[in-house]
């Protein structure tokens, strides 16, 4: 075989066979493919597609491209994914919710790029977390805590890595086939017995329009099954912050509350934890109303709390953050209320906007490269719909000195619209895939 009869296939809406796609994507990973090959295949995957069936068989091969995790446990292994929104730390709170109902996560996860935050740096906001482990710890947290959040190893789905910086520079990043293969190749490699995808959609999503979101999820969630692990979807409401906070330091805080038991912190981030926590349970084997259950009872009677702190321990935080948990997390020296020009209800949210004030203030990454300040974000956010007075506090900003504070208030405004009539609040759950 070789990469350019590979690429003219694709070129000419010809489906590339399974040993094909295996072929080009062991060549990504050891290098046999070119850059220029790379990009040239991404482009024609992005311009003709390559069908459901070549979708699982390039997931397959990145996937096995690097090392698959295998698991010898008493209960299944099983794990969540989010395409990606603005105050979206779910994972924070449902990986040790699943843990104290019986099962494993061996949760692999990303950081932020672009409006939108990342599991991992939210995580080490946290003094000490290192989430940069090996194999052998991982599996020594994995038996001891029940679940961990770690980024991928350098062995974990090469092929990937390497055709995700060439998409990124290339313009191909935008193709539901290439999507679907780099978020399912990182998490399949961590051997699931089961998985559940939230993908979002609105104006703090990168899928702005619901079909946009059905297509994915219809792709994720059928590739994901067909290479093997059971796979259902949710498509979620992003058009305001799922947590009121932004900003690595702040949503942890906000975790912390609700596995302390403050659920009413956060009501959506919470109700969501659950919905997707008694479906991946549920494939799993377990009837989905006594999950719903059990998840909740987590939260009540401090057991998911529990497992996040010890979880936080074993990478190196604090021992204490169960008891002591706001003494540890960094705050930010100026913080200040930004307030509503006028009076009548909040309309609509830039939630784009909003995530982009927080990567300005030094909260996210414009460029891999970047370092962040875990201290600085929005926190307090107002609900959409919400009634507001003028002068009544619409956000509250977490900065590094008052000329961020005060580029990021303009910034929060200019995102943010009021009207004189209440509109329709969206469902947070729209629809079920697979």
């Amino acid at each position: 075989m070789d990469a350019s009869s590979i690429i003219a296939k694709v070129r000419r809406k010809v489906a590339p066979t399974e040993a094909e796609l295996v072929w080009f994507t062991n060549g990504l990973a050891s290098g046999a493919v070119s850059d220029a090959q790379a990009g040239a295949f991404a482009m024609a995957a992005c311009l003709n597609g390559l069908g459901p069936e070549g979708r699982v068989a390039l997931t397959r091969g990145m996937r096995d491209s690097g090392d698959v995790l295998k698991w010898s446990l008493d209960a299944p292994a099983l794990d969540k994914h989010s395409t990606g929104g603005i105050g979206d730390c779910v994972s924070l709170i449902l990986a040790p919710m699943l843990a104290a109902c019986g099962v494993y996560v061996p949760m692999i996860s990303g950081r932020g790029l672009g409006h939108t935050g990342g599991t991992l740096d939210k995580l080490e906001a946290i003094p000490g977390v290192s989430t940069d482990v090996p194999e052998r710890r991982l599996r020594q947290i994995i038996d001891s805590v029940g679940f961990a959040i770690i980024g991928a190893t350098g062995q974990i789905a090469p092929a990937d890595r390497r055709l995700y910086g060439i998409r990124d520079v290339t313009g191909t990043v935008e193709s539901v086939d290439l999507i679907t293969a780099s978020i399912l190749s990182k998490k399949l490699a961590a051997g699931l017995d089961g998985l559940v995808l939230d993908v979002k959609t609105g104006s703090g999503a990168f899928m702005k329009s619901e079909e946009e979101a059905r297509e994915l999820a219809e792709a994720l969630a059928e590739t994901a099954t067909g290479a093997g692990c059971p796979t259902k979807a949710l498509i979620t409401d992003m058009s305001q912050p799922l947590a009121p906070a932004l900003g690595n330091a702040l949503e942890v805080s906000i975790c912390m509350e609700v596995l302390s038991g403050n659920v009413d912190v956060a009501p959506r981030l919470v109700d969501l934890a659950v919905a997707l926590g008694s479906v991946v349970l549920e494939i799993s084997g377990q009837e989905r109303a006594l999950a719903k259950i059990k998840l909740e009872d987590s939260l009540g009677d401090g057991s998911a709390l529990k497992r996040f702190a010890n979880m936080v321990s074993a990478l190196g935080g604090p021992p204490d953050m169960a008891d002591d948990w706001r003494t540890h997390l960094p705050s930010a020296p100026v913080v200040g209320d930004v307030l509503a020009p006028r009076s009548g209800y909040v309309a609509a949210m830039d939630g784009q906007g909003l995530g982009n004030v927080v990567v300005g203030l030094g909260g996210g990454r414009r460029v891999e490269t970047d370092n962040i300040d875990p201290a600085v974000g929005l926190s307090e956010i107002i609900d959409l719909n919400a009634k507001v007075e003028r002068g009544q506090p619409l956000v509250t900003i977490h900065a590094a000195d008052e000329d961020a504070a005060e580029a990021a208030a303009k910034a929060v405004l200019a995102a943010m619209t009021i009207v004189d009539e209440a509109g329709a609040t969206p469902k947070l759950i729209l629809a079920e895939v697979g």
